[in-house]
């Protein structure tokens, strides 16, 4: 089971995995620990990661980048069409309302939407992990912005479906590097919290979380953000300023030509990266456009007067985080700053001004939210034993439930589900009195923040018969998931049944306890709703709902036994549930349908992608061929090709390379197969020969070696040859003989021959010949000596028995005594060898002395 995490930021991506002595950060192709979320489509093949990096600067237009910020967003949204304008490709807006991305690809214009452009950086990376583990990798946990909506949360989830990855948990990047900071302290502290604040300015946005630490846990005390303040809008003001400046001084507009616009920022993110670290720097490019160089230059005062807008930002989240989280800045002990954003000093200085201490740097910036997803993915899977450490995260936004009431023009009802900061996952159940089929709307409430559509959802629950043609009660469970995202997952109706019970038992409780219904808050059927709808009661039944799904049981479903006195009424109450439908409309998804097709369009595009790869590589290896095999005829194959050999060889591969470059410049992987062929069949006679000549000395040499060594083992005088018969001797003397004759025949042929013709003396000869004589000649000479015939050992005289006296002739009444004697102490005998028969194996030393 794979355990990899992935951080996806808005301009370059990580992958982290798992193992057992930690967690290391995978390097891609290009040896670099970041990869560019970029995917650039060319005219055969897409290039993704480092390759369309490279490609995007020749190919600006139908290379994809910020993949992230078109995510789950209408084309009309205000923020999006702000990024649009510096966005050198072409979006327009789809009939779904979402953007699509406009590309050139296979000769042809095609659309795409950013869900599976997502798949593509998502495959990607999927690649780098398995080249890196040498296995497959599904499994995983995907890092995400904590403002993400519902819908950009299963655009994710779906990216990650389409790439064939299945992510075990979407974790949030503020979570994730709570997570990477806290789990490695062996200093927490037991009682008393530790709140430390997490500053992570992105490439493209700013979160804040306030985190509160206890041994063995975290808990996320708030969230604040600001989805459009990152390092990019640094680049940004250095870009319009540089842009006017050489508008001014050179006559040249860069918003006129996608490619210098694309170098100009380049060159300016680079600049940033300077003057986070020198107080002035200097700025040069060549030929920018209108074969102009420029140069310009900046020092940090002026660099941050220009970003002013940008910097007053900053302090927002910062404020609105600590407010949520009911601390004051004295209470907040520890301040870290991540993100590749947070290297600006302007930026460090606002931090340390508003929380009156020196932000820290105990992390890698860039890498935190990788290591910390990697982290989860492992603790979330069987694979890895982890530290016990608990990572108690809150959802950033309030989830209301929305419907109409069963009365005829009244306003429709609303209840908050899951408020702000609420527990992720986490399940509430809902209680609803209802004749016919209703409809549930899902809401964002109260979010402040309007980039976010309010209406998530709508669950159509029904159709449903009450038995008794009363409302029926119908128990919704609404579940908050690890991912989070709002789902209805099921919906129940609840009716009550008479149930003859036998008298005699009544008066106990019965064996197998009906689950009983004892929901005895106050309900109002008319309002066509339960009371527990309201919100000070709805926490409760949340409670009961949260604590089934962790496997206690229900309160609402507890076995209650009857208390009714058998002699009045022998009958209870019995609730029959009954499941009832449920259907999902989620507003801006990918139906099941797309997604299998999107799916599919993958799999044919990585399928073309390889077999691009494939033709790329023989085509390299042919054009490798010929350059190898022409430097060689000149140097250490000109001895083994005759001239007139070698001239039409030469030949053949200056024709050969001509045609890579002219009519085979683009062809198919078997044309380049049969070239290659072709040139090894006249070039591989002239490698055989070389290799020929290099291998033959040691092979002859270990051949001699094999003949001296059974020779003088058979003519020696050594002990350990003695055993072997002579006759036994001569056959391997007269098989080294005829050994060395033919090779002396060989040999002498081998060198009357011109290295250019082909080996009469064959390497594989020589093998061969050494084998056999050491087949025949080894079991002779190593036969083992006879085993030495065992010795007689002499006879021993036996040693002189003690003179005996004759006993003395005994009375008739003393033979009788003995006689009764001798009866009694056979049965005790014979009892003791029955009983204990350990008596004679335990001492057997004895036995035998007494012997």
């Amino acid at each position: 089971m794979s355990v990899v995490g992935f951080d996806l930021g808005n301009e370059s991506c990580i992958v982290a995995v798992a193992r057992q002595r930690g967690i290391d950060v995978v390097l891609n192709e290009e040896s670099k620990r970041e990869t560019p979320a970029i995917v650039c489509f060319g005219d055969k093949q897409r290039f993704i990661g480092t390759a369309g990096a490279a490609s995007s600067t020749m190919n600006p237009k139908n290379s994809i980048s910020q993949i992230k910020r078109l995510l789950g967003r209408k084309f009309s949204d205000p923020e999006l069409q702000s990024d649009l304008a510096s966005f050198p490709f072409r979006v327009t807006e789809g009939p779904d309302e979402f953007p699509l991305v406009h590309v050139r690809f296979l000769g042809e214009e095609r659309t795409f939407t950013p869900t599976q452009l997502l798949a593509m950086v998502l495959s990607n990376l999927k690649g780098i992990a398995e080249g890196n583990l040498k296995a497959a990798v599904v499994d995983c946990c995907i890092g995400i912005p904590v403002y993400f909506s519902d819908l950009q949360r299963r655009a994710v989830l779906d990216a990650a479906t389409i790439a064939g990855l299945r992510p075990l948990r979407l974790f949030h990047e503020t979570t994730a590097t709570a997570l990477a900071y806290g789990i490695y302290k062996t200093d927490l502290p037991e009682h008393d919290q530790l709140n430390v604040a997490f500053v992570d300015v992105g490439h493209a946005s700013m979160q804040v979380s306030i985190v509160g630490y206890k041994k063995g846990q975290l808990k996320m005390l708030s969230h604040a953000y600001d989805r459009s303040l990152g390092g990019r809008d640094f680049d940004e003001a250095l870009f319009k300023h540089f842009a006017a400046k050489f508008k001014e001084e050179y006559k040249i507009d860069v918003y006129q030509n996608a490619r210098a616009c694309l170098r100009l920022r380049v060159a300016c993110e680079k600049l940033k990266k300077v003057l986070s670290a020198n107080p002035e720097a200097p700025l040069n490019i060549e030929c920018l456009m209108d074969e102009k160089d420029v140069r310009g230059f900046i020092k940090r005062e002026e660099f941050e007067q220009i970003s002013a807008p940008v910097l007053e930002r900053v302090k927002g989240p910062l404020e609105k985080a600590l407010a949520e989280a009911g601390l004051t800045t004295e209470n907040v002990h520890f301040v870290e700053v991540v993100g590749s954003g947070s290297r600006v000093p302007a930026i460090i200085k606002i931090i340390t001004e508003f929380f009156g201490k020196e932000p820290r740097r105990t992390m890698n910036a860039s890498e935190c939210v990788a290591r910390g997803c990697a982290l989860q993915c492992a603790i979330l899977s069987p694979t890895f034993k982890v530290r016990e450490f608990q990572a108690n995260d809150g959802f950033p936004f309030s989830i209301a439930l929305s419907w109409k009431p069963d009365s005829q023009n009244s306003a429709p009802q609303r209840t908050v589900v899951f408020p702000k900061g609420n527990a992720i996952p986490s399940v509430k159940a809902l209680t609803f009195y209802r004749s016919s089929t209703f409809e549930v709307d899902v809401l964002y409430v109260d979010t402040g923040d309007s980039q976010i559509p309010q209406k998530i959802s709508t669950y159509t629950i029904g159709p449903f018969q009450p038995s008794k043609g009363e409302k029926a009660k119908l128990k919704v469970k609404v579940r908050l998931n690890i991912h989070g995202i709002v789902t209805v997952d099921s919906a129940m109706m609840l009716e009550e049944e008479d149930v003859e019970v036998p008298v005699s038992s009544v008066n106990e409780a019965p064996k197998d306890a009906t689950k009983m219904d004892t929901d005895d808050a106050p309900t109002d059927p008319s309002s066509g709703t339960d009371v527990n709808m309201q919100v000070p009661k709805s926490s409760d039944t949340a409670e009961g709902a949260t604590a089934a799904e962790n496997g206690a049981q229900d309160p609402e479903e507890k076995s209650v036994p009857m208390e009714t006195d058998a002699k009045v009424d022998p009958s209870k109450k019995k609730v029959k549930k009954t499941a009832v439908p449920v259907n999902e409309l989620v507003y801006g998804a990918l139906p099941a349908a797309e997604l299998e097709k999107a799916v599919e369009k993958e799999y044919e595009m990585a399928l073309q992608d390889r077999v691009m790869e494939e033709t790329k590589e023989k085509k390299n290896a042919v054009e490798a061929y010929v350059y190898d095999m022409r430097n060689k005829l000149y140097d250490k194959y000109n001895d083994f090709v005759t001239p007139e050999e070698k001239e039409g060889l030469l030949a053949r591969l200056q024709e050969v390379e001509d045609w890579l470059y002219e009519d085979g410049e683009d062809e198919t992987k078997g044309v380049y197969i049969a070239k290659l062929e072709e040139l090894k069949k006249i070039g591989d006679p002239i490698e055989a020969r070389y290799k020929e000549w290099t291998e033959r000395g040691p092979a002859v040499d270990q051949l001699v070696y094999c003949i001296n060594s059974f020779r003088e083992a058979a003519l020696s005088n050594d002990q350990k040859f003695e055993h072997i018969d002579i006759s036994e001797k001569q056959k391997v003397i007269n098989e080294c003989s005829e050994a060395e004759n033919w090779l002396r025949e060989r040999k002498q042929q081998q060198d009357a021959l011109p290295k250019f013709a082909n080996p009469v003396l064959l390497v594989s000869d020589l093998k061969k010949k050494a084998e056999t004589l050491d087949r025949f000649c080894k079991p002779i000479m190593t036969k083992p000596k006879p085993a030495p015939k065992p010795q007689t050992p002499p006879p021993q005289t036996p040693p002189p028995q003690p003179e005996t006296q004759a006993p003395e002739p005994q009375t008739p009444e003393q033979q009788q005594n003995a006689a009764g004697a001798a009866g009694e102490s056979a049965c005790e005998g014979g009892a003791q060898e029955a009983s204990g028969e350990q008596m004679d194996t335990d001492k057997p030393e004895n036995s035998a002395a007494s012997a």
